[in-house]
């Protein structure tokens, strides 16, 4: 049963092209920067490495998120098999600590991590992360740049770390800088940094605690091959450092669907919830009096565009009534991928309407793969029925068809013209269609988690096997899908 979507305004398809086009056009910027990076070593005779260093958590979070970019100074091309780095920390209480690379230009499986304790500790420093490459890192080419090393360093009982008193952490590096406090040797051989008192030098051997592989309840004990994203929204809320620095966009700006102009950032938060696997949730929610002026809306979208194909998951709560005031609102509540209104535009869509909309029946749940926008050329199915509460939303995009599912059953395919033709975001948003009558009244959509793999298409049991593995690990954000 088809509908025509009258949300798909030329203004939204403005927007959407313009913040891709921006964002394409940062990317570019960040590649070259990370290329040919400006240095401006700690070392007065221009040290052989140097290395640059960011941070994307607070002193105090429920991970240390060090990353780093080696640069090569000297005129000839560096083994990083040769090259070991030292980020310097205290530890807080008894837990043990584990490392996990959340990304990396040369590819996490040729970083590995190790933590270790100070033979000499120091009121700054008592234990070590030790970062070194496999021999498939290659070398460093004269002047050239690792690119970005995404790092992750949390308590094995994931309670909250203080790095206020970390040797290596400076909260202020939030975009990269050359740090002395990181240390960088070749072959053994300090080459860059300063050591804090006890540093020992990379000839004291650590006890590997190499990168963690999932396990736990429901499947496979090792994590899904292939490029894969999966985050189940730790974050403090819609200005936390570390929701920018794993993709994600809140939208402000302006432009449809639903109401325009109303888009805030205060419409997305991320409170604990019991019914959640990890115990938080991202929530999106849309408000109204019934007025323009009164109404905000919720979005959120992945900053690059860089999904295609493979299977695209995400466990959403639904309502088919106001958390707050009177019901009757022709609402949506999606999950979704798209592209700029350009000529290989592609969208798919997963949009419950509660109360219906666009002369569609209350409860109908809209699968639709989208070839022109402008043109409103597309293919849909209407699953009528309540979907009050959590759900499991499956979408493969594999071998020229695209299928969608709702709690392990199939609900609707397409394939032809309507299968994607670019790299898409992933988007969540809530909004209302039109404004009815007046009276303040609230909606909440809920997300535990989404999660992308681009080795084809999995079947709903594999993707739940591998969300269970990352949940048993402690493992909230893991994103290999090269930008």
């Amino acid at each position: 049963m088809e509908h025509v979507h009258p949300h798909r305004t030329p203004l939204d398809l403005r927007r959407r092209t313009r913040r891709a086009l921006l964002a394409g056009a940062a990317a570019l910027v960040c590649a070259a920067t990370a290329l040919y990076p400006t240095v401006h070593p700690a070392h007065a005779d221009s040290p052989a490495l140097s290395v640059l260093y960011k941070t994307t958590t607070g002193a105090s979070a429920d991970e240390a998120e060090p990353w780093f970019q080696v640069v090569n100074n000297s005129t000839t091309a560096v083994p990083l098999s040769q090259v070991t780095l030292r980020y310097y920390f205290t530890a807080d209480g008894a837990s043990s600590y584990t490392f996990a690379c959340a990304w990396a230009v040369v590819s996490c499986s040729n970083v590995t991590g190790t933590v270790a304790a100070l033979a000499t500790p120091s009121a700054t420093a008592d234990h070590y992360l030790q970062i070194s490459f496999g021999a498939g890192a290659g070398s460093l080419a004269p002047g050239a740049s690792t690119g970005d090393l995404q790092l992750r360093l949390y308590r094995s009982d994931w309670q909250n770390v203080n790095q206020a008193n970390d040797y290596s952490f400076n909260g202020a590096d939030t975009s990269y800088t050359a740090s002395s406090t990181v240390t960088a040797y070749r072959s053994g051989a300090l080459v860059w940094g300063t050591e804090p008192a006890g540093g020992g030098g990379p000839t004291s051997s650590p006890t590997p605690t190499p990168t963690p592989t999932p396990t736990g309840g429901g499947g496979s004990t090792t994590p899904p091959s292939g490029a894969t994203l999966f985050d189940d929204f730790h974050y403090t809320g819609p200005s936390d450092p570390a929701l920018a620095a794993h993709d994600w966009t809140v939208r402000t700006g302006s432009g449809g669907p639903g109401v325009a102009n109303t888009w805030s950032a205060n419409a997305i938060s991320f409170p604990s919830d019991s019914t959640a696997q990890g115990g938080r949730v991202m929530q999106l929610q849309a408000t109204t009096d019934g007025t323009t002026a009164g109404t905000t809306q919720a979005e959120i979208d992945t900053t690059q565009r860089k999904f295609f194909e493979g299977t695209y998951a995400a466990r959403v709560y639904f309502n088919d009534a106001p958390t707050s005031g009177a019901n009757g609102d022709h609402v949506n509540e999606t999950f979704y991928t798209i592209t700029p209104d350009d000529s290989l535009y592609s969208e798919d869509d997963f949009e419950y309407l509660p109360n219906g909309g666009w002369g569609g029946p209350a409860n109908s749940m809209y699968t639709t793969s989208w070839y022109s926008s402008d043109a409103f050329d597309r293919v849909t199915n209407d699953t009528i029925g309540s979907l009050q509460g959590w759900h499991t939303l499956v979408a493969t995009v594999a071998g020229g068809t695209v299928t969608y599912y709702i709690d392990g059953t199939q609900v609707f395919s397409s394939t032809g013209k309507y299968y994607p033709r670019e790299k898409m975001t992933i988007d969540f948003n809530e909004w209302f269609i039109d404004l009815p009558f007046t009276g303040a009244r609230t909606w909440d959509e809920k997300v535990n988690w989404v999660y992308y793999n681009a080795s084809g298409a999995q079947s709903p049991a594999t993707v739940q096997s591998a969300v269970n593995a990352y949940e048993a690990a402690g493992t909230h954000f893991t994103d290999t899908v090269p930008n």
